[in-house]
């Protein structure tokens, strides 16, 4: 009888995300039926949008993406020793069905590993999965950057953030990111390929970029809301393009003062901007193409990655905090 660990939310989030929102649960789990696989986790994905997640009654299991190797099988499709990625959640051990699969609400719900070769299979929850499609299909197909045009990226040191900006300066376009603390900012300058960094906290963000960004800005990748995006977009070009993937600023913000902006419809208007949210889920259907296209870059040397990796499963709950701190660079991963 395998017993499984899980993480359940027994507390609703309040300001920033704390250990007493948390317990673990164990479970024994049942024998598999027919076309059901058994899954043990290898790295669990934490992500700023599993702090917002809506209509779920207190207590309920944590969401999450895991990649995983099946241990036992009764699907063909699924043998024993294949790898998956899967929304099975902050847990150590699941039953896996296709069809329950998909109740987990996330889109694609799950699939087998492409052959990553000598790289780490971890990057199937970064560059090679639903992050770097984050940032592929963002880029690419809502802000649509032609070679020459700026490219400003918020959040520009996160997961999402690191990788936009180096798909931007492949397809030819000038970068300027903003991170949070001036490590990032050298981090991005000399490893990623920034052109330009700032440190958002201790800048003049509208006098940094009337320097860096004299022509104005066409492309805008806005991971986290607040008066920061809203400088950002008052300096765009005529039909600048905004591809809205967060607002992470304001994810633990409890005080409703603190999270007004500046009024911006003067801006949208006069300069007809194009501003579009999304979720990834959107390019469920393309899931293959974005991933094969981030690995060809990586294998390439054109796309680098930092992987921020948390080791144990009692270590994911200080991991997931961390992202709300400025703790991480690039992916934060747990290992099992």
């Amino acid at each position: 009888m395998v017993v499984a660990k899980k993480y359940v939310v027994v507390a609703p989030f309040v300001g920033d995300p704390k250990p007493n929102n948390f317990t673990i649960v164990e479970e024994e789990l049942r024998t598999l039926e027919q076309n059901e696989f058994l899954a043990e986790a290898l790295y669990i994905s934490v992500d700023p949008y599993q702090r917002i997640k809506l209509g779920h009654t207190i207590p309920y299991d944590m969401i999450g993406g895991q990649i995983a190797r099946v241990i036992e099988s009764k699907n063909p499709e699924y043998p024993v020793s294949a790898l998956v990625m899967g929304h099975f959640g902050w847990r150590t051990h699941t039953i896996v069905h296709e069809d329950n699969a998909k109740s987990c609400g996330q889109k694609p719900y799950l699939y087998r590993l492409p052959d990553f070769g000598d790289l780490p299979v971890s990057l199937g929850l970064g560059v090679c999965g639903r992050v770097g499609n984050t940032a592929y299909f963002g880029l690419t197909d809502i802000c649509k950057p032609s070679p020459g045009e700026t490219v400003v990226v918020s959040g520009a040191a996160g997961a999402v953030g690191s990788h936009v900006g180096q798909i931007a300066k492949i397809l030819g376009c000038r970068v300027i990111g903003f991170a949070g603390t001036d490590d990032k900012c050298q981090w991005l300058l000399n490893e990623v390929g920034y052109d330009h960094a700032a440190n958002y906290k201790t800048v003049n963000i509208a006098e940094y970029l009337k320097q860096q960004a004299p022509s104005g800005i066409d492309c805008y990748f806005d991971n986290v809301g607040g008066e920061l995006s809203s400088i950002i977009i008052s300096q765009m070009n005529e039909f600048g393009r905004v591809a809205v993937c967060g607002a992470i600023s304001g994810y633990n913000e409890t005080d409703p003062e603190k999270r007004k902006g500046t009024f911006l419809q003067p801006y949208i208007v006069g300069k007809q901007l194009k501003i579009e949210g999304f979720l990834v889920n959107r390019y469920a259907d393309r899931t293959t193409e974005g991933i094969r296209q981030n690995l060809q870059w990586v294998k390439d040397g054109k796309l680098k990655y930092r992987e921020h990796i948390f080791n144990g499963f009692e270590s994911t709950v200080t991991a997931f905090i961390g992202l709300f701190n400025g703790a991480n660079t690039g992916k934060t991963i747990v290992k099992l």
